[in-house]
């Protein structure tokens, strides 16, 4: 049986959502694991059950296009200054992960309290 666009679509979408899990499961301080594409619009997100979201639903649109925006421009100056490898966003309550992966973004939210970004980090690009 031939897969539709449609079937395909599903299927990897449900893939982005396995991984969103399997990276709440590297730290007890993510807080959330999402993917974006390229116009900012979510494909999957999980969210920590126990958590309750920090932004509103308006805010995680904002915040997405942004996240969105910053990956496009940084595309053109790949060949100048290199491959993108992850961008750290450093707030008071939350650190913000994204890494570029073929033309989607996966973003997570680490409690700031977190003292080990780097295994954590490099956990997720395992996982990813």
């Amino acid at each position: 049986m031939v897969k539709t666009s449609s079937d395909k679509w599903k299927s990897t979408v449900l893939k982005y959502k396995k991984q969103c899990q399997s990276i709440l499961q590297i730290s007890k301080n993510i807080r959330y694991a999402g993917v974006i594409n390229n116009y900012g619009r979510t494909l999957t997100g999980v969210i920590k059950p126990t958590l309750k979201p920090i932004l509103k639903s308006e805010e995680v649109k904002h915040e997405f296009f942004i996240i969105s925006t910053l990956l496009t421009l940084r595309k053109d100056n790949t060949t100048s200054i290199g491959k993108l490898d992850h961008v750290l966003l450093k707030h008071s309550k939350v650190n913000i992960v994204v890494f570029l992966k073929n033309d989607v973004a996966f973003y997570v939210s680490i409690n700031s309290k977190e003292k080990s970004l780097d295994k954590i980090i490099s956990s997720i690009k395992k996982t990813i």
